[in-house]
């Protein structure tokens, strides 16, 4: 074995760990994901145990990393980047808007994360998301007029509206405007 590859298996404790911490996940559910017992994943961080091919291959699916990757002389990394030209955009939603989708495709129903833009006179009419769906709108460029039912606000930059979003609700520009906009599910 090179020595290059001695560096690289002495990182894969480590980067086990950090793969396993970037999930969220606790020993006990790697253990239950891997079939590999929880005292046998501790040891192979803490690098007091080598694991087997079939040990690591069960660690690696459980923990969705790509087992070359753990190997890779380049670190996992913790932050998940969206570059802007990877943005999913909604260009005919609305009138005068484009939707720029920020939240990942598994929040649908729980966070949501928009960012608005709105060109003068744009509007974005929405109806009724699920029971109990509540909307955060917060104004970076121009103003905004919100309306969720009957209730209607004019917010400036800095401004940010709470409001229900289980009734038709709207949101309505008259000049250039920018806004984030985070859907909570029920």
């Amino acid at each position: 074995m090179t020595e290059h590859a001695d560096v690289i298996l002495s990182l894969l404790p480590a980067r086990l760990k950090q793969a396993r911490q970037a999930q969220g996940l606790s020993l006990d559910a790697v253990a239950k994901l891997s079939g590999v017992s929880r005292s046998m994943v501790s040891q192979i961080e803490r690098g007091e145990s080598s694991p087997t091919i079939a040990t690591l291959w069960n660690l690696t699916r459980a923990l969705q990393v790509d087992f070359a990757g753990l190997l890779d002389d380049n670190p996992i990394s913790q932050i998940e980047v969206l570059r802007q030209s990877d943005v999913p955009t909604i260009e005919n939603h609305g009138t005068a808007c484009r939707i720029r989708i920020l939240s990942r495709p598994e929040d649908v129903g729980r966070d949501e994360i928009y960012e608005l833009q709105f060109r003068p006179g744009g509007v974005l009419d929405s109806q009724p998301h699920a029971r109990g769906t509540k909307e955060q709108l917060t104004v970076i460029e121009g103003r905004l007029t919100v309306s969720s039912g009957e209730s209607q606000e004019v917010l400036s930059v800095g401004d940010t509206a709470r409001y229900p979003a289980d009734v038709a609700h709207r949101i309505a520009a008259s000049d250039a405007a920018r806004a984030f906009l985070v859907v909570k599910g029920s």
